[in-house]
């Protein structure tokens, strides 16, 4: 297809279709570091290239957490056409800033309203679109059924089943739950699941958006839970000098019986030489009798930034992205769920089972780290760190993060 017939399909507006802009180079920013999503990535934009021949994508990939750091310099200074991102709040600033571009009109002329409107209310703010969503997965407890087999244990249903299912794992000898905490954020995974469980979604989000202190005693009653998986041992005694992957081979070698985490773990579990016969998954079990189960849903996202050089070509890169056939081709190699409805699921259980709650949830969130602003975020999981090491200073704990919500908060 040629640009001008991308450029005409998109329904630019008159400024830009009478700018004269040109196909040429657009250049990305992202941080997809780990192996399969810089797999994921190559396939991506060579499939871009080929698709418009006319246009080169310039690839810059950062590590993680230098890309957290770098992003809002590059965005002020000397921006890319296009950024890789997070949907919601994460989004927000950026927005507020100025620093993204509106990008309803690509929504209009491709229906993506119906297509991606899983994730609309998270890309959208004041009425407009701010970039474009293209996977999102499941967090839950993925356990080995094999070892439970052994065990004669089910998948726990409750918190009770929980830490009966806990309780008689430590006495065969298995650690109950794998997790590093070293890089923080996996802690905010339990916090995340402990509170949309005791207090339900609504109130997780009053929280993350600073409107509930810290000190409140709904929230205290979030440790307080944890604290019975804590303090009996049920997590390993190093975790917080390991990653999550350092975690992983006691999964895999099943010394370890559950792990809390985000669906892209599984990659990691299988390459350790798992097979989905031994991987099981289950949603976090119910602590509020009866409370609508809210789930955690990370949505990732491409942006054009406020700067961009090339916002025609961008802007055909985005529809691209927001396509059936590209998102269910990247997320097959991600092993992650398409956000565009029409798109076709990788065939595996693991991920068919993560579908299914995710379509019955009441809410999703995001993740502590993306609903939470960045400062509160890092106090947030820093608290949580400290607490599963030194459970008895949960009040000093939760003082010094309110103290942070209070200065992060503008309310």
């Amino acid at each position: 297809m040629t640009i001008r017939k991308s450029l005409g399909r998109l329904a630019l507006s008159v400024f830009l279709m009478s700018s004269g802009a040109q196909a040429g180079t657009i250049t990305l920013n992202s941080d997809q570091s780990d192996p399969i999503p810089k797999k994921a990535m190559e396939e991506l934009i060579a499939g871009f290239q080929a698709a418009h021949p006319t246009i080169t994508v310039k690839w810059n990939n950062f590590d993680h957490e230098g890309y957290k750091a770098a992003i809002r310099n590059f965005l002020t200074a000397d921006a890319p056409d296009v950024v890789a991102w997070y949907a919601g709040n994460r989004m927000e600033p950026f927005v507020r800033s100025g620093l993204f571009e509106d990008v309803s009109d690509v929504w209009a002329a491709h229906g993506l309203e119906e297509s991606l409107k899983a994730a609309s209310p998270s890309m959208t703010i004041d009425g407009k679109k701010w970039g474009v969503p293209y996977t999102y997965y499941q967090w839950g407890i993925y356990y080995r059924k094999d070892v439970f087999a052994k065990q004669g244990l089910t998948p726990p249903k409750t918190w009770v089943d929980l830490l009966a299912t806990c309780a008689a794992l430590k006495t065969a000898g298995i650690t109950p739950f794998a997790i590093g905490t070293k890089t923080l954020w996996p802690t905010a995974g339990w916090f995340d699941y402990l509170n949309l469980r005791i207090n339900g979604y609504a109130f997780h989000m009053d929280l993350t958006s600073g409107k509930v202190p810290y000190t409140d005693a709904r929230v205290k009653a979030v440790f307080e839970r944890w604290a019975e998986l804590v303090r009996p041992g049920y997590f390993p005694d190093n975790h917080a000098a390991v990653d999550w992957q350092d975690a992983m081979p006691a999964f895999v070698q099943g010394k370890a019986a559950m792990y809390l985490m985000g669906n892209f773990a599984t990659a990691a579990m299988k390459l350790g030489g798992l097979t989905t016969d031994q991987i099981g998954f289950l949603p976090f079990p119910e602590i509020t009798k009866g409370l609508p189960a809210a789930e955690d849903a990370p949505t990732d996202t491409f942006h054009i930034t406020a700067k961009a050089k090339n916002k025609a070509d961008a802007r055909v890169f985005l529809a691209y992205l927001a396509s059936a056939e590209v998102q269910g081709k990247m997320n097959a190699t991600l092993g992650q769920l398409p956000v565009n409805n029409k798109a076709a699921r990788p065939n595996d259980p693991l991920l068919d089972a993560g579908f299914t709650m995710l379509a019955n949830a009441k809410g999703l969130a995001q993740f502590y780290d993306r609903d939470a602003p960045a400062e509160m975020a890092k106090a947030g999981m820093e608290g949580f760190q400290e607490f599963m090491v030194k459970p008895d200073k949960l009040d000093a704990i939760l003082e010094r993060l309110d103290k942070v919500r209070a200065r992060v908060y503008k309310h």
